[in-house]
């Protein structure tokens, strides 16, 4: 699981709630639930449906929950989407970058280059932020770089071109 969003509060009286979004990749890929972390336990919820009302906010309305008082139990609950539909798009590429959040980065030639703490995809070469001891290192998510990839220990191996990390 990797962490997309936060259900912020019921929204009417139909147990739709408001749901903000750092990811929409539940609207990209083929997946017709989200998780819930509820009471320290993931629980999946199935989607009837969903409509967007920015860039970084939707209203979802989950299966089973039909009334403001059930989404109420819902506030301030995160939400995680499933790393297993998003191995690759249709087109071979991955398909979001921040599945990656909390991977640690070891490059070929400089070693252990810290954790990813985000993922900057403000512009068209999206970023990983990379933090190690305090510091910040902006590195390009780019295949290429990619050597190998442990999911079970959230490890990357890279191979960064000389140059990049000066």
């Amino acid at each position: 699981m990797f962490k997309i969003g936060i259900i912020n509060k019921p929204h009417g009286v139909k147990g739709e709630v408001s749901f903000t979004f750092s990811d929409d990749i539940f609207d990209r890929v083929d997946c017709d639930y989200l998780i819930l972390m509820l009471d320290g336990i993931l629980v999946p919820f199935f989607i009837e449906e969903y409509r967007f009302r920015s860039d970084c906010a939707a209203l979802v309305k989950f299966e089973g929950v039909d009334t403001a008082e059930k989404a109420r139990a819902f506030t301030n609950v995160e939400v995680y989407f499933p790393i297993k539909y998003l191995d690759e798009d249709e087109d071979g590429e991955i398909a979001s970058w921040s599945v990656f959040e909390g991977f640690k980065v070891i490059d070929k030639n400089h070693g252990d280059l810290g954790e990813i703490a985000g993922v900057d995809d403000s512009t068209i070469n999206v970023l990983f932020v990379i933090v190690k001891d305090g510091k910040e290192l902006l590195l390009p998510a780019h295949e290429e770089f990619i050597v190998d990839l442990d999911r079970k220990h959230k490890v990357i191996h890279v191979n960064i071109p000389d140059g990049l990390l000066d």
